[in-house]
Formats: C-alpha cells, sequence, structure tokens
C-alpha cells in the first residue's frame, strides 16, 4: 500500500474572460520572503455588488449561442422557436441594466476559496453581505428572503439577505469567487435519491435517469443546464457538486477516474447519453418539442461501499452565475454577454406561428371559459385585459377569507388568476420584471376555489397534479402555461398596469390586478381531462 493524494476536484485552468473593475482596495506586503495580498473591506462590498448587477441582467455568450441553436435546427419544433425566440428578446430587454432578466432575483449565494498569500483580518461574509445589499437595493431587483420569527410565522427582510455565503482555504495567492443568483423554481428541482449498486449498470441507470428528469417537470422554466452526480462520500457533498456541475463550474474535470485517489470526473459519455434522452421525452423548451435542456453534465465521485447518493438538479433558462477574482493585478469579474441583441436572428413571430387565438380577458368569465372551450391543449394563445395576481401567501389569506365568509371575493370569481410576484417597478415604466412562479405550489387550493368560482382560470409556468387536472374536468377550468424565464419582455410589451387590490403590506405577496396585452401563453389542462405534460409522459 502506498500513499496517494489529489484534490477531490482537480480543475484545470478555464478559459474565462474577465474584466477588471478596480485596481484599489488591495496592497502588497512582504512577509517571510512572500508576497502577501492584503485586502480591504472595501474590495469584498465592490465585487459583490457589481457582481450581482451584472448576473442579474446579463448572460454568457455561450448560453446565448444554444438559445439561436434552437433558432437554426430544422428538427427544432415551432414551439420551441418561439420559446428560444422570447428568451432571446428578453436578454435583449434585460441588458440595458434596468429591468432583470426574472422577477425571481433569488437567494444570493457565494462560494469563496482565499488562497493561503492573501490577508484580511475581517469578517469577509459581513462585507460581502453589504456589496449584496448595496446590489439589491439600488436596483430594480425583488426581495425574496423570509425571515423566521416563529415556528410558522414569518417576515420578508426587506434586502434579500441573508446569502449564502460558503468560504473556503486553498493555494494560491488570489480570493477567487462563484457568485450565483438561484431563483426558488429551480432550486425547488434539486433532488438527493439514495439508490444501492445494484442500479450501477446501464439499462438500470439509463431507466431511473429518464424516470426522475421527466419528473423534473417545466416548473423551472427550460430549456435547462441539467447536472446528475452519481456518488459522494456523503449526502452533502452530492448536493453541493449538483449545484456546482449545475454552474459549469466543474467543467474542466478529467474526463476518467483515478483508482489510487479516488478523484472526480466529468462522464462525457452519459452526459450524451442523457442529452439525447431528453430530446426524446417531447417536452420541450416547455411546451413540446426536442429542446428539454440545452446540456448535461454528469459527474462520478466516490463513495462509501454501503451508500450510493445521486444527486440532480439544474439551472434554469435565467441562467445567473459569475465568476470574480481579486489579485495583484486588481478586482475582476467574468465578462458577461452585454450585446445579446446580435445573437438575435432575422426570424419574427408569424414565422413561428401555427394558430395563435385572441382572448379578451375583460369579457365575462362565461364567455372566456366559452372560448376556451374550443381550443385544444398546446393552442396558443393572446390575452388582453385584466388579470388578478396572487401566489403562496395570497392564496392561503383568500382560502381564510372563504372558509370566513362562505364566498369568494367578487375579484377572484370575475378575472382569470395569474401566479406570480414582480420585482421592483423602474421609474417610468408600468411594472418591473413580472413573470410567472410555479403552479404546483397553488395545486391543494384549486378544488375548493374552483367548487366556489374561483380560479377557473389559472395563468403560471410549470406542470401540475392530478388534483389540477380533475378539478378542471369537473368544475369546467382551465390552465394556461406562460413562458417562464422572459420576465422582463412581459413586463415591457405585455404588462400596461398595475395596481395593488389588497394586502399592500405583504409586497410581493400582495394580490394585485394588472392590465395586459398579446400576452403569450398555451393551454395546459383544459375542462375535458387533457393535460399536455401527462399527455408527453404517457408517450
Amino acid at each position: 500500500m502506498e500513499f496517494n493524494y489529489s484534490s477531490l476536484f482537480p480543475l484545470r485552468e478555464g478559459k474565462i474572460k474577465f474584466k477588471k473593475i478596480s485596481d484599489t482596495f488591495y496592497e502588497i506586503k512582504r512577509f517571510q520572503n512572500k508576497n502577501i495580498l492584503v485586502l480591504h473591506p472595501e474590495a469584498f462590498k465592490l465585487i459583490s455588488e457589481k457582481a450581482f448587477f451584472d448576473v442579474s441582467h446579463f448572460y454568457r455568450s455561450s448560453h446565448l449561442k444554444q438559445l439561436k441553436k434552437i433558432l437554426e435546427d430544422s428538427e427544432a419544433s415551432n414551439n420551441d422557436k418561439f420559446v428560444a425566440l422570447s428568451m432571446l428578446k428578453n436578454a435583449n430587454i434585460s441588458s440595458d441594466g434596468i429591468l432583470p432578466m426574472c422577477q425571481d432575483t433569488g437567494t444570493a449565494i457565494v462560494n469563496g476559496y482565499k488562497g493561503q498569500n492573501v490577508y484580511t483580518g475581517f469578517d469577509e461574509g459581513m462585507y460581502i453581505s453589504e456589496g449584496i445589499y448595496q446590489s439589491y437595493k439600488n436596483n430594480n431587483l425583488r426581495f425574496s428572503q423570509l425571515a423566521p420569527i416563529s415556528m410558522f410565522e414569518e417576515k420578508n427582510t426587506g434586502s434579500n439577505l441573508p446569502a449564502e455565503i460558503n468560504l473556503y482555504a486553498t493555494e494560491g495567492n488570489e480570493y477567487k469567487f462563484l457568485f450565483v443568483q438561484k431563483g426558488g423554481g429551480s432550486a425547488n428541482k434539486s433532488f438527493l435519491y439514495q439508490q444501492t449498486p445494484a442500479i450501477l449498470n446501464h439499462e438500470k441507470l439509463k431507466k431511473f435517469l429518464y424516470d426522475i428528469i421527466i419528473s423534473l417537470g417545466t416548473a423551472a422554466c427550460p430549456p435547462y443546464h441539467l447536472a446528475i452526480v452519481i456518488g459522494g462520500t456523503s449526502a452533502e457533498l452530492n448536493l453541493k457538486t449538483v449545484k456546482l456541475a449545475s454552474t459549469h463550474y466543474l467543467d474542466e474535470l478529467p474526463n476518467k477516474g483515478n483508482e489510487k485517489t479516488g478523484h472526480a470526473f466529468r462522464d462525457i459519455e452519459w452526459e450524451n447519453i442523457v442529452l439525447e434522452m431528453t430530446r426524446e421525452m417531447g417536452i420541450g423548451a416547455q411546451f413540446g418539442g426536442k429542446y428539454y435542456c440545452h446540456d448535461v453534465r454528469v459527474i462520478r465521485l466516490p463513495r462509501h461501499g454501503a451508500s450510493l447518493p445521486i444527486g440532480i438538479g439544474v439551472s434554469c433558462s435565467a441562467d445567473r452565475q459569475i465568476i470574480g477574482k481579486i489579485n495583484s493585478h486588481g478586482i475582476h469579474i467574468e465578462k458577461l454577454e452585454k450585446n445579446p441583441a446580435k445573437f438575435l436572428p432575422e426570424i419574427k413571430n408569424e414565422d413561428l406561428d401555427e394558430k395563435v387565438i385572441e382572448i379578451n380577458l375583460d369579457k365575462s368569465m362565461d364567455e372566456i371559459l366559452k372560448q376556451l372551450n374550443g381550443c385544444a391543449i398546446k393552442t396558443r394563445v393572446n390575452l388582453s385585459g385584466s388579470l388578478i395576481v396572487a401566489r403562496d401567501i395570497a392564496h392561503a389569506k383568500i382560502l381564510d377569507y372563504l372558509n370566513k365568509n362562505g364566498e369568494l371575493p367578487h375579484y377572484f370569481k370575475q378575472y382569470p388568476i395569474y401566479y406570480a410576484g414582480p420585482a421592483k417597478t423602474p421609474e417610468g415604466l408600468p411594472s418591473g420584471s413580472f413573470g410567472p412562479t410555479t403552479a404546483g405550489r397553488m395545486d391543494s387550493y384549486v378544488p375548493i376555489f374552483q367548487k366556489n368560482g374561483g380560479s377557473m382560470v389559472m395563468l403560471a409556468k410549470g406542470n401540475r397534479s392530478k388534483t389540477v387536472v380533475n378539478s378542471c374536468k369537473k368544475y369546467g377550468g382551465f390552465y394556461l402555461g406562460s413562458i417562464g424565464g422572459v420576465a422582463a419582455k412581459v413586463a415591457l410589451e405585455s404588462i400596461k398596469k398595475v395596481e395593488v387590490i389588497e394586502f399592500a403590506e405583504l409586497g410581493m405577496e400582495a394580490i394585485w390586478k394588472i392590465n395586459v396585452e398579446n400576452f403569450p401563453a398555451f393551454v395546459v389542462i383544459d375542462n375535458k381531462g387533457n393535460d399536455f405534460y401527462d399527455i408527453k409522459k404517457t408517450n
């Protein structure tokens, strides 16, 4: 037996392009014949503030190229192309730096890797947090963090803090960072499965992965960057690796393992197998087609002989991560694409239309339902008129109202219900970024609300449970799917007026009334028991 050692994640040097944002807030000092990089608190505030501004508004060029590829693919469905074109237009709007690309500006996550020749002498986490605070305060970003007051009482912190900050010691002469803005929809699609070695053969593993991948659904706004991690010395390491892989942080791992050191590696063969499998599922970029995933990362880790954790997670269409570093040459962050318009092709919406139904939301609910009754699932519709916006806490309060008064508020029966929560409204615009939230969290409310004449037409993103399908069939309701991941485009082009109806103190969780024009959606569940996503699973 001989001693062998390797870092668990032996990453090669990547080809990231950086931009310098400052050459101040640090100095070089000598200690024991070595150069020591001494950092000031302002360096951490600056790099965090700038990173979260950029990652809220700009994409990596590689992600935009993948969207353009969909438009150039003759095998892509019209729905795939419509979603991809909408996302590119959304990227072009958010690149102005006013409307963030997604209304859910997420949890701020920071991984810091401090080289042994870097000195601070203070709590870096505090100043990283202050930079995040300034970024969310000074821009049109949403506050989504809830502080627990007691077991059942929570309140919004009003700053999007606390952030998740993980700081590590490593080799070298610089401080490296990974900044991630993680929305709730994609975070909720991270799963751990404790399996046994019996699954480690081609057919069983492929079937297992097929089942868990298709079960993800579309609530996290595909096309996805899908990450799968097999193995791990603990469940915690497995899921941490899932998160890193979904950001492409582990792309430079070796492509094969080592029996003496057991380091992690990327399995390129299985990445291709899984990617092809996702293209055969038929789910596509939310409403049918080939592009359920942009790409796949499969990471293999060492494991205890009695354990086989398998983790899965995604980075959604709001693909938001950015690398940073501070060294003797200055403060740098990854250079994201500020001109996404160059990826827009010469293509018009009408080139992608098969049949689009115009629906006037200001007609009576009976008239709206009658019109939708003539629409097959997957039919594309354009919505114009009034919507009521209500999400998690608002639904709970409406249920309380129903239980106390024996009926629903009039507006909840008169108008369709949009599950969403806006970001801050920029000066001079009617609305901040205002995309849909995940529909499934409201499933339990649907039967009782529809029984009492409410939620007859619902608008959100993602697949829903049988509870909703059965309720719509019983009471004559419909669920329409909105495109996830185009919140800036929706705010700029479709939303004309926003007003609070009730519970203003809840902030983004308040009940709103909005007026929309040409708001795109698809029929997902109809009043006959048909469910687009269930049909795709069956196929």
